[in-house]
């Protein structure tokens, strides 16, 4: 069975060297079903357009399998929180930032509440206990509000490119099962 992969990057985009590029690469690769869109304006997103552009992407696309990192986590989050989505089989969370970021390009984007459904019918969250953009204690309660399993990687920064997250044979491997 090939499943239709949808991949969201965060913010300023995750193109090579980033693991969400690689594993695009690796899941077409085996030619399986892969969507992995640039949005809109990535240095410098907006909510909105974002969303817009996903909520088209899911309607087309489809996906069984979401899999999200840092800025992608909270749009999928507000997705969730709007409610206009259809649910997926599985769902990644990899490195979202605190639900309190205040960082001003990203303002439109926070702050935000966990959503009462992830619209999925499975769900991790995958965390590094020394992320900039969310410490462990964060992390523990987004993940007892979201009520899913959590992974935590030791010393793994934000889990991106500059961390040295570019093959990651661990998320191949729980895309693939």
């Amino acid at each position: 069975m090939r499943q239709k992969t949808l991949i969201l990057h965060g913010w300023g985009g995750s193109d090579d060297p980033h693991w969400q590029a690689w594993l695009a690469g690796e899941i077409a690769k085996d030619y399986g079903i892969v969507a992995f869109p640039l949005l809109d304006n990535p240095h410098f997103p907006s909510k909105n357009r974002w969303m817009k552009q996903v909520k088209a992407l899911l309607n087309e696309f489809q996906p069984e399998v979401v899999i999200c990192h840092s800025l992608g986590c909270s749009l999928w989050l507000h997705l969730c929180n709007e409610g206009e989505i259809s649910h997926v089989k599985r769902l990644l969370l990899v490195a979202p930032p605190r639900l309190t970021c205040e960082l001003e390009t990203l303002k439109s984007f926070f702050p935000l509440e966990a959503p009462n459904s992830l619209y999925t019918n499975e769900a991790m969250l995958v965390t590094s206990d020394n992320d900039p953009y969310m410490n462990q204690e964060e992390a523990l309660e987004l993940q007892k509000a979201l009520g899913i399993e959590m992974k935590v990687i030791s010393n793994a920064g934000h889990l991106n490119a500059d961390s040295g997250y570019g093959e990651w044979p661990w998320v191949k491997e729980w895309v693939m099962q």
